[in-house]
């Protein structure tokens, strides 16, 4: 048999190879296609603004991979809905594509809470907004700071900088709403409880300035004032008077001490 290939022309066995060849690299690329679906193209459906978990049954249906790529968060639109999707809707692309999806969270991230207070109502307005948080109520309180936050509260308890809470929370604003011009004796706190007091300042709009303890208080609420500055009256027996938003400090101690015991502890 190799004689008779060497003995036919050199033409003729060339043109045996090239045909063999064409055939080898024509079986090999149906071989591929039928392997890797060669030659079909799908159009890609638009998932975006859709729920997440349908728009994967969806792709997958159609016979596409999918791969949620990255998940981001605004309140904006429903959680769990398609942002974002690659290849975009109907472009028309090979079999077995995979299609990458960006979802909005199902869960609102944490955010550091910002420091507010001292800030004017406008700058912590811009601070809410900057972080993602909302405002909730606004309380005025009499202060000379007119118009600067007192304190922030979140669920009607005071919250430090720095506290994680979820996007959109909403955050309470105590406001300076400045000094009332309407004078008023300054109240005779003198026997009562620390939290007595507290409760009779609030009421009438005085702020604490100072808590000065004498001896171990274990239980701040429950211990009596036995001095206070400014004192209900002056040295000559005349009422003093004191305007909502003022500040008056506060003397305590862990028993209820006379007037006398009192000033003995002044001396010393």
């Amino acid at each position: 048999m190799f004689k008779f290939i060497t003995n036919r022309p050199f033409w003729v066995n060339f043109l045996a190879a090239v045909i063999l060849a064409f055939l080898l690299v024509f079986l090999m690329l149906q071989l591929l296609g039928w392997i890797t679906r060669h030659g079909e193209y799908l159009t890609v459906p638009a998932v975006k603004g859709n729920d997440a978990q349908q728009s994967i049954q969806l792709l997958e249906s159609k016979g596409f991979e999918v791969v949620i790529q990255d998940s981001v968060y605004t309140d904006s639109l429903p959680q769990g809905t398609v942002i974002k999707q690659l290849p975009d809707a109907n472009a028309t692309v090979k079999i077995n594509r995979t299609v990458f999806l960006t979802i909005n969270r199902y869960i609102p991230p944490m955010i550091v809470m910002p420091q507010l207070e001292g800030k004017s109502l406008s700058f912590a307005l811009d601070l809410l907004e900057r972080n993602h948080l909302k405002l909730g109520d606004t309380i005025y309180k009499p202060d000379f700071m007119k118009g600067s936050v007192l304190e922030q509260q979140y669920h009607g308890v005071k919250i430090l900088q720095g506290a994680k809470v979820r996007w959109g929370s909403k955050i309470t604003l105590i406001i300076a709403g400045g000094l009332n011009e309407q004078q008023m004796m300054v109240p005779d706190l003198i026997g009562l409880t620390f939290g007595q007091a507290k409760s009779q300042l609030e009421l009438i709009g005085i702020n604490i300035a100072g808590i000065i303890a004498d001896g171990e208080i274990r239980d701040t609420a429950a211990a009596f004032i036995y001095k206070q500055n400014p004192e209900p009256l002056d040295e000559e027996k005349r009422p003093i008077f004191i305007r909502p938003g003022q500040l008056m400090d506060l003397y305590i101690s862990p028993v209820m001490i006379l007037p006398k015991d009192s000033a003995d502890i002044n001396k010393q």
